[in-house]
């Protein structure tokens, strides 16, 4: 990984101990992949509903090369669960379209609470894992795609 490149993650605290998983195994993840945690800022928000404001407000800065965001949804009885959700998809990937900064949705949208757990850490893995692969993914095809300059040649 380029030695420049700063990864930004807006963390969700509703779920607490959940979102404090994810985050670990984000930044873990982003270490094996050459990124150090000192390159990672952590911006504590909220809830999810929250991310595409936090994010889009980072993205704006010029300093990220990609935003993480992380989280949980967890199901209640109303619909409330669905509100959050659809706005934080959409939302972060309006971030992501309008300022050309990748957003990983690294929010879990889970039924319950075990779920939720599972899926941090537990015998489901950790999905912060898979939000700091994709933000690694997004930067290097972003550098490749610059390289290749106007009309897809490559520049050298």
């Amino acid at each position: 990984m380029v030695d420049d490149v700063r990864v930004a993650a807006v963390v969700a605290g509703f779920h607490r101990a959940v979102a404090e998983s994810l985050l670990q195994g984000a930044i873990d993840r982003l270490a094996e992949s050459g990124l150090p945690a000192d390159r990672v800022d952590v911006q504590w928000i909220p809830g999810a509903y929250e991310a595409p404001a936090a994010a889009a407000a980072l993205a704006a800065t010029g300093r990220y090369a990609a935003i993480m965001a992380l989280g949980a949804v967890i199901r209640g009885e109303t619909a409330h669960f669905d509100y959050v959700c659809d706005a934080a998809a959409s939302g972060l990937m309006r971030v992501s379209l309008d300022t050309g900064v990748p957003c990983a949705f690294g929010i879990l949208t889970c039924d319950t609470k075990a779920q939720a757990e599972a899926r941090a850490g537990g015998d489901k893995g950790n999905k912060g894992d898979e939000a700091a692969d994709a933000v690694v993914a997004m930067i290097n095809l972003l550098a490749s795609a610059r390289a290749m300059g106007p009309g897809g040649a490559s520049r050298s």
